[in-house]
């Protein structure tokens, strides 16, 4: 039932907040004379009240229509959207579940070598993961796999080959990583001194079996509860790591309609990345249910 409120308040702020920044989507270096201008500001509605504006395009967004886009010409913002989606749900997609992956097993493995090396080193690392910044991170992978060694394109995305897709991933996945790796190492630790797991270890079950078949599962509910923010994150961070990559996802589109100052394109590439994180945030929740019976069993 939130989920309405947050988008109409997302689109408000986004609304004045882009237009409050200076210049417009038809100034350039070059000033168009008075009768073009006006002509231009008539056809996007621009010369009307702020007001009467926000509540068309409020009217145009229940319809599903997001626009047409000021600077690319020949295309709508929705058409913009569907290009640039495919590529960005790629790389945040293998991201994530790259971030999940490693990160539950590095978590695991400090957890049962609790405070021995191998956990001092993995968590060492993970502080130093979460420290830098991924706009930081990008830069020294081109650096070092594509400048230095050429191992992977430094940018680009060719077709959507597997190389061009592993520094985008690496970089946009390392900092989560280190976040789940913390919170497993931290739930692991707490269910293997369970009473549970001591009875499954008087039974005589190996390791093996108490990790994945008792263990995992409710030491996965912290990390599950992460994977929202996680994925806002992702989506977020995309923006930066397409723009230093030079990839043709949602991030290059929202930073070009920035710089030049198109409404509409800025405006549909925000709600876009909004509603999706509602989504994902719906399904953190639909997993955490099934994880946990607990919270089945008070719904009802």
């Amino acid at each position: 039932m939130a989920a309405i409120p947050t988008l109409f308040l997302l689109i408000t702020i986004a609304f004045f907040l882009i237009r409050v920044a200076p210049g417009g989507p038809f100034d350039t270096e070059k000033d168009l004379p008075p009768v073009i201008q006006k002509n231009l500001e008539a056809k996007y509605h621009l010369d009307e009240p702020l007001y009467q504006q926000y509540i068309r395009y409020l009217g145009d967004i229940v319809q599903g229509d997001f626009g047409p886009s000021f600077q690319y010409k020949d295309f709508s913002v929705t058409e913009l959207i569907a290009k640039g989606f495919p590529v960005s749900l790629t790389i945040g997609g293998l991201a994530l579940l790259f971030a999940l992956i490693m990160g539950v097993m590095l978590g695991t493995i400090a957890a049962v070598r609790q405070n021995s090396w191998v956990d001092y080193l993995l968590m060492s690392t993970a502080m130093t993961g979460i420290s830098i910044p991924n706009f930081v991170v990008a830069p020294l992978l081109i650096l070092f796999f594509a400048v230095y060694n050429d191992w992977f394109p430094a940018g680009g995305w060719g077709e959507g080959q597997w190389n061009y897709l592993i520094l985008p991933v690496l970089a946009l996945s390392l900092r989560y990583i280190a976040y789940i790796a913390r919170l497993m190492r931290s739930s692991m630790i707490e269910i293997l001194r369970s009473d549970y797991i001591r009875t499954a270890r008087a039974k005589g079950l190996s390791l093996f079996q108490i990790i994945f078949k008792h263990a995992l599962k409710p030491a996965l509910m912290p990390v599950v509860s992460y994977l929202g923010p996680a994925a806002a994150g992702i989506i977020t961070g995309s923006v930066v790591i397409e723009k230093i990559f030079a990839v043709p996802g949602l991030g290059r589109y929202f930073v070009q309609g920035a710089l030049n100052r198109d409404y509409t394109l800025v405006m549909g590439v925000i709600i876009f990345i909004g509603v999706l994180i509602i989504v994902f945030n719906l399904i953190v929740d639909i997993l955490y249910a099934l994880l946990d019976p607990k919270i089945r069993l008070e719904h009802k």
